[in-house]
């Protein structure tokens, strides 16, 4: 793909995603997800979502890769799929890895791994940091969107340039994609309804904004003022 994946410019120096895009990455993602889950006829659970996976088109559009784990989900009276753990360590659901029970709610979980990698621009594993910031999850928990301390995560190439309301939201999304009782995870259904809320929101704040910027750059009369001295 144009533009490599999600991972190549998350964790690249040399190349910083905005906030906006960040989140129509994950918008995009979470609907093809969706589909997987609810689109067929068969609930297909990918199993492997990472930002690795996730190629970008020359717009930045996202495009879910690698199906090699993916599995049918489970069908009649069944709750979940037995089967070996696979997958990359740090993004495996804990239920998953405990039992070997697959099931939707694991792919759940795994995208909220990723929506805290798009948070911090971290990975969810970096052995090369101090013991207490070496696991993603066990570090963030530390700074919940609630509280003041939140910014402190927040992916410091940014450089102040996010809504720091929007970045809370993600960060409880992400949370309630993280519940530990599978069951109480929301649907990935849910979970695009909730970020294509988010970006309403966000191109609202932004039209008003301008609104505001080019009625305070007008004169008295109704007309711009002159730059001129």
């Amino acid at each position: 793909m144009p533009n490599r994946s999600l991972e190549d410019h998350l964790f690249n120096t040399t190349s910083t995603l905005s906030w906006r895009t960040r989140l129509e990455i994950m918008l995009g993602a979470a609907e093809g997800l969706a589909y997987l889950h609810d689109g067929l006829e068969v609930k297909v659970i990918y199993r492997d979502f990472k930002s690795s996976n996730v190629l970008l088109d020359e717009n930045f559009r996202p495009k879910l890769s690698d199906f090699g784990l993916a599995r049918e989900g489970p069908t009649g009276d069944r709750t979940h799929v037995s089967t070996a753990v696979v997958g990359t360590y740090g993004y495996a659901a804990p239920e998953y890895v405990e039992t070997g029970h697959l099931t939707i709610q694991s792919d759940i979980w795994t995208f909220g791994v990723v929506l805290y990698e798009i948070l911090t621009g971290r990975r969810t594993i970096e052995r090369n940091r101090p013991t207490s910031e070496q696991k993603l999850l066990d570090w963030v928990k530390q700074f919940p969107p609630d509280s003041r301390r939140f910014t402190m995560i927040i992916d410091p190439r940014f450089r102040g340039n996010y809504s720091l309301s929007e970045a809370q939201k993600v960060g409880k999304l992400a949370n309630n994609c993280l519940n530990k009782n599978a069951k109480e995870r929301p649907t990935m259904s849910r979970v695009v309804e909730s970020l294509k809320q988010l970006i309403q929101e966000s191109e609202e704040a932004s039209s008003s904004a301008d609104k505001s910027a080019d009625t305070s750059s007008t004169g008295k009369g109704g007309g711009r003022r002159s730059n001129k001295a």
